[in-house]
């Protein structure tokens, strides 16, 4: 009898314990003088661009499965995105923090969520400037699980 090969494809998570698991991510939105002056005096036309960021980054963690393929759909017990406005250098910075307790990690719904969250500033203030740049996409810390705990280490 021949031997059936079955390609890779999601990763077989059901022998792993369920721990709770953290992920925090961050990106920066950089704008344009302009831009920039527009957010901080008017906003959008479009409304709250900060409220629509972070409805935008849940909703972007809640369906990371949907848009990268072999990532685990996870029953997320929190998702949190909040902002650091930095006037000196005229940019929004975005962070995200996911929680779940599940057998595998959170990492890709925290990325998801930050660089969504992002996207939707750029959208809701291109009307502005097009010289927005969306930057420093990554993974700040991670807990939970196997592997343990990630701290990142910026580099100098």
């Amino acid at each position: 009898m021949k031997k059936i090969s079955i390609a890779q494809g999601m990763v077989d998570i059901s022998q792993k314990d369920k721990t709770k698991r953290v992920a925090v991510a961050t990106a920066r939105v950089q704008l344009s003088r302009e831009a920039f002056g527009q957010f901080i005096r008017q906003g959008s036309p479009k409304g709250d661009v900060l409220e629509s960021a972070k409805v935008a980054g849940i909703m972007a963690a809640k369906q990371t499965p949907a848009m990268i393929p072999m990532c685990h759909p996870l029953l997320l017990s929190k998702v949190a995105v909040a902002f650091k406005v930095d006037k000196k250098q005229k940019a929004i910075d975005v962070f995200s923090e996911v929680v779940c307790l599940g057998q595998t990690g959170v990492e890709m719904e925290a990325l998801t969520a930050a660089t969504v969250a992002a996207l939707t500033i750029y959208d809701m203030m291109k009307w502005s400037d097009k010289n927005i740049t969306i930057s420093d996409i990554k993974l700040l810390k991670k807990s939970g699980g196997k592997s343990g705990d990630f701290l990142r280490r910026e580099s100098k």
